[in-house]
């Protein structure tokens, strides 16, 4: 009785250790079969160099960490800087889009135009502009409709409020210039 208990003892361990080896297999192979979680990618468009506003850069990393994505890890950022050669901005936006990212951020009028112009289904989203609705590249602040959205830097509303805080900061201040393009006419679209 003995010797049939150690046989099954090792024809257990066989069967045990057989199954062990291919249950391991299989999760090695369904592993394989698995595709890698596709990471988004940004594209970053400017006529700006890396330099000119480092600090904006660095911002557009923060917001990025603060809502839960890591440079390199779960999101990739494509830079591109045109240094101040308007020419470049087509090149730099084609490989953009060929590199398949999901959304174009703009530095600028002139990338926005661009990224408008030669796309309609990525989301653009500016990162700066005077006045998007004159430019044509939304139809209002409210909705801006198609592709494109963003941030404004256009806020008259609000001029008056900067000068009372500019004459509480300075109280001997007797007179202001302010230098702008405000009355520009806006671009007709049709």
């Amino acid at each position: 009785m003995r010797e049939i208990c150690n046989q099954w003892a090792v024809i257990s361990r066989s069967v045990f250790g057989f199954t062990l080896c291919a249950l391991l297999v299989a999760l090695s192979v369904f592993a394989e079969a698995q595709q890698p979680a596709k990471v988004p990618r940004i594209g970053f468009l400017t006529n700006n160099s890396p330099t000119t506003f480092p600090a904006g850069d660095a911002a557009f990393r923060l917001g990025l960490r603060e809502l839960g994505y890591i440079e390199d890890k779960s999101i990739i950022i494509e830079w591109r800087y045109a240094e101040g050669q308007p020419g470049r901005l087509q090149e730099m936006l084609k490989e953009l889009i060929r590199s398949d990212v999901a959304i174009i951020v703009t530095g600028g009028p002139s990338a926005t135009r661009l990224a408008k112009q030669s796309n309609t289904t990525i989301p653009i989203v500016m990162a700066t502009d005077p006045d998007p609705v004159a430019n044509g590249f939304v139809d209002s602040l409210a909705r801006p409709g198609g592709n494109v959205t963003g941030l404004s830097t256009l806020a008259p509303e609000i001029s008056g409020k900067q000068l009372e805080i500019l004459k509480e900061v300075v109280p001997r201040l007797a007179r202001v210039a302010v230098f702008g393009n405000l009355f520009r006419p806006a671009m007709r679209r049709g």
